[in-house]
């Protein structure tokens, strides 16, 4: 169990950073706020939850996730960092897209998710264990 539900949290990140790299991109294009767009930026909040709810239960049964080794640098990012990093980052994507439902015009929904969903971006990447920065971590 534990081996597939890695290989879906691994593989469906890039899904959800493909989605979530064309929400802002989008975004930022100042476009007209269509059903297209609405529809993009809800599929990209739905994957964030996705891989949230794989991620929580990951945390609770991978071997990487130890308290009593918390000093040690691998066992640190996977206990600590890379939880409260995702789930920040989870948590601005919602908020922007709950603001951008109630903004009155299309140019400020625009705005509500390129900023929350730019920030969203910014700290997934910064939290994912890519292989340059987390020994043992793979590109999928």
């Amino acid at each position: 169990m534990y081996t597939g539900l890695l290989h879906a949290h691994s593989g469906l990140r890039w899904i959800a950073l493909v989605l979530l790299v064309a929400s802002v991109l989008s975004a930022l294009a100042k476009s007209d706020y269509t059903d297209g767009n609405r529809k993009l930026y809800l599929f990209t909040l739905i994957s964030a939850h996705l891989q949230l709810v794989i991620g929580l239960l990951l945390y609770f049964i991978s071997p990487k996730v130890n308290f009593n080794e918390i000093s040690d640098k691998l066992y640190r990012f996977y206990t600590v960092e890379h939880i409260t990093g995702m789930l920040i980052a989870i948590i601005l994507i919602t908020i922007g897209y709950s603001r951008s439902k109630r903004a009155t015009n299309a140019a400020s929904k625009q705005r509500l998710i390129a900023i929350f969903y730019g920030l969203g971006l910014l700290l997934i990447l910064a939290m994912i264990p890519w292989p340059f920065r987390i020994p043992g971590a793979g590109w999928f």
